[in-house]
């Protein structure tokens, strides 16, 4: 699989990302990083213990992880979930929200490992 295939198959915005990388290769190699990045992994184990200030800063950190790749799927959904842990008390289905993040999450760790 190419970067712009994997950026395809993730509903990405491939030329958005290459212009603020502007080096395929580059780009790929950060991709993989993702897989590296421990906000997903301590995003689900403060949620299990309901530690929500911890939670949202994974969230937090998640969204920023995803908008510097440009997979907007992944960012669009922990953005909804950081915005409902915002101040330490969740708001809203945080459960629900979650869920959004775990599925999109898996696919795209999915896709990464792919390329």
């Amino acid at each position: 699989m190419t970067v712009k295939e994997l950026y395809e198959r993730l509903g990405a915005d491939y030329n958005d990302a290459m212009e603020r990388v502007f080096d395929e290769e580059l780009l790929k190699m950060l991709c993989g990083m993702f897989l590296e990045d421990k906000s997903y992994s301590t995003l689900s184990e403060a949620l299990s213990k309901q530690d929500y200030p911890a939670a949202f800063e994974s969230a937090h950190t998640l969204k920023g992880v995803a908008a510097n790749l440009g997979f907007s799927r992944l960012y669009n959904v922990a953005s909804d979930l950081t915005e409902a842990l915002r101040g330490g008390t969740p708001k809203g289905d945080v459960d629900g929200l979650y869920s959004k993040v775990k599925d999109e999450y898996e696919l795209t760790a999915v896709a990464v490992k792919e390329l």
